[in-house]
């Protein structure tokens, strides 16, 4: 399952990506040679910016290649760094089910509620924000696996 999520989710990054590039290049080319913009494609792009932000985040957690400070796991035990994963995973678990999804279901709901929509493409900005409550469940079932597998090497290492 895990590896089937950050398949997805890698493809999600590149898709993201793709999109934000020809809004970019159709927004530059339309002022360019039309001397006129294209008034979608400022917000389209900073929509994509904002998704492939957070999905490459929720990518990144997958794969426990977030950015560390590792002065101190070089200079302990195995079995000390391992507690020092868990640990770390159960800080960044605590902040997504707060950010994440508590946060950003409310902020969803408040969107939706408030008919909030954005400017040129007229687009429900629930959808827009909806990103974080699902990514953050994502990232949520990605730590409880490193924090099990972490647990599980370090039952095998007493």
């Amino acid at each position: 399952m895990r590896k089937y999520l950050e398949n997805i989710l890698e493809w999600s990054v590149v898709i993201l990506l793709v999109i934000m590039l020809f809004s970019v290049l159709w927004g530059v080319g339309t002022r360019y040679i039309f001397e006129d913009q294209s008034s979608w494609t400022d917000e389209l792009a900073r929509f994509m910016l904002i998704w492939v932000s957070i999905v490459g985040a929720t990518y990144i957690s997958g794969k426990n290649a977030h950015i560390t400070i590792d002065l101190l796991p070089k200079s302990i035990s195995q079995k000390n760094k391992l507690k020092l994963e868990i640990i770390a995973s159960l800080i960044i678990l605590l902040f997504v089910v707060a950010i994440f999804v508590i946060g950003g279901m409310r902020y969803v709901y408040i969107s939706f509620h408030l008919g909030q929509r954005s400017a040129a493409l007229e687009l429900p900005m629930g959808y827009v924000y909806s990103i974080l409550p699902i990514c953050g469940i994502i990232i949520i079932y990605f730590k409880i696996k490193t924090i099990s597998e972490s647990k599980k090497l370090l039952k095998a290492a007493s």
